[in-house]
């Protein structure tokens, strides 16, 4: 089933329900990052989440930046996702693996740890974004996620999300987001029964697993409730906007006298995109342009995010 985002209302408008199948994006992660299990796991579930907070903004130009920093081996989670459907992230240490937790399943709480903070900023594309931080509360980051949405956009909200992966990869990866509206937030007895039921579902995975799409879990939990399902089906993607030019720009920021010492000690530079692990190779003419240009008065110098590695 290709990745696919779809939104839908129940209890007349009461509560916004947004699901999310992501299983080959973040299989292109897994791969892209060389991703262990546990790191895989994390990753997917935050960019799953990325695209499910991202889907009630307005603009289209509209992104999510979540980023997890707990005190487990993992280290940061960093994810960036827009309305556009499309999505990229990392993990800092990327190839920590952790034995299964007591029930059996990957232990993204302990790999992320459960002291710390998530961070999340809400940009619109013009003025100053939102951002929003709050402790963890056990770094299984569904749990995380829902604490921000509760204390942060005081919005009762009920988050699932899931990666199954074994030794082919990634087989499933999703989540849903059910989210009561202010008006219908005193209604106590639809958050009561909204709540019971998303504690009754045994995980999003198993779901897909079984060959359930989309809709038909939107009709398990919501079917009896004046459940409207809306006809978009927004195709979600791992990608990411990096590129030589902007890469050519980022290393301007080295100043003169590193690009001279990259040219003399490297015979060139080799930046490495953070977010999607794509490799950029500059040459020794590539850099000298770049030192002529910063020796020219008011050269515009844009910014890009890197990692600079000698060869």
């Amino acid at each position: 089933m290709a990745d696919q985002l779809i939104r839908a209302t129940a209890a007349e408008g009461g509560i916004r329900a947004v699901g999310a199948i992501t299983t080959r994006l973040t299989e292109e992660a897994r791969q892209r990052h060389k991703l262990s299990w546990v790191a895989s796991a994390a990753l997917g579930r935050t960019m799953t989440a990325g695209l499910l907070l991202a889907s009630s903004m307005k603009t289209p130009q509209s992104r999510v930046n979540i980023s997890v920093q707990g005190n487990g081996p993992l280290g940061t989670v960093l994810v960036d996702a827009g309305l556009d459907g499309t999505v990229r992230g990392y993990v800092e240490n990327p190839t920590i693996e952790l034995s299964p937790n007591q029930i059996g399943k990957l232990d993204v709480g302990k790999a992320v740890g459960n002291q710390g903070y998530l961070y999340v900023v809400r940009d619109i594309g013009h003025g100053y974004p939102y951002s929003s931080t709050v402790e963890l509360v056990s770094g299984e980051i569904g749990d995380d996620i829902t604490h921000y949405l509760v204390t942060s956009e005081q919005t009762p909200s009920a988050l699932v999300l899931g990666v199954f992966v074994d030794t082919e990869g990634i087989q499933a990866a999703g989540g849903l987001l059910l989210q009561v509206m202010p008006k219908a937030a005193i209604d106590e007895e639809l958050v009561q029964t909204l709540e019971s039921r998303i504690a009754s579902l045994s995980g999003f995975t198993p779901l897909l697993r079984s060959g359930k799409t989309l809709p038909e879990i939107f009709q398990q939990l919501l079917g009896d409730m004046g459940l409207n399902i809306l006809p978009e089906r927004q195709i979600v993607r791992f990608n990411c906007d990096c590129s030589f030019e902007r890469v050519l720009g980022a290393l301007k920021m080295f100043g003169i006298e590193e690009l001279k010492d990259m040219i003399e000690k490297d015979k060139g530079a080799e930046a490495i995109c953070e977010f999607c692990g794509e490799v950029y190779q500059a040459s020794q003419q590539d850099l000298t342009q770049l030192i002529q240009d910063l020796q020219q008065p008011f050269t515009e110098v844009p910014i890009g995010q890197l990692r600079k590695s000698s060869r």
